[in-house]
């Protein structure tokens, strides 16, 4: 049986505890390095977002992003794609928007080719989980 990628496992592992009766938070996305995350978002994220609450750049503050329904924040300016997509911003949906923002979302306002490296994307999500648990 072939083993699950990282973005599958911490997929499971945020539905492990839902179910358990955790907050939607990120939290449970461990999968990662927090400080290599950190390096991850600024060199690749942080030009056009903060992890700072109700700190908006180009791009949408990502404080407290893991269980937040996309394109809902107060006061920033989403792309119809983003506010028709329906999505809610799950470890699973993140890494696979942070890996191709347009194949998730076409259409959509973000300039950015994408993460292909797996394992930066788990740094990136586990820093971002940190920086919500602030």
């Amino acid at each position: 049986m072939a083993r699950p990628t990282p973005v599958i496992r911490a997929a499971l592992r945020a539905l492990a505890c839902a179910l358990a009766g955790c907050a939607a938070s990120g939290a449970a996305h461990a999968a990662g390095d927090a400080a290599a995350g950190g390096k991850v978002f600024a060199t690749e994220c942080a030009e056009c977002h903060s992890v700072k609450e109700g700190k908006d750049k180009k791009g949408p503050s990502l404080h407290g992003v893991f269980g937040a329904k996309a394109a809902q924040r107060e006061g920033f300016v989403y792309s119809e794609a983003m506010r028709s997509a329906g999505l809610t911003w799950t470890p699973a949906n993140l890494a696979a928007y942070v890996s191709a923002p347009a194949k998730l979302v076409p259409g959509g306002k973000m300039k950015y080719d994408g993460l292909a490296d797996a394992a930066q994307r788990d740094d990136l999500l586990a820093y971002l989980a940190a920086t919500a648990a602030r």
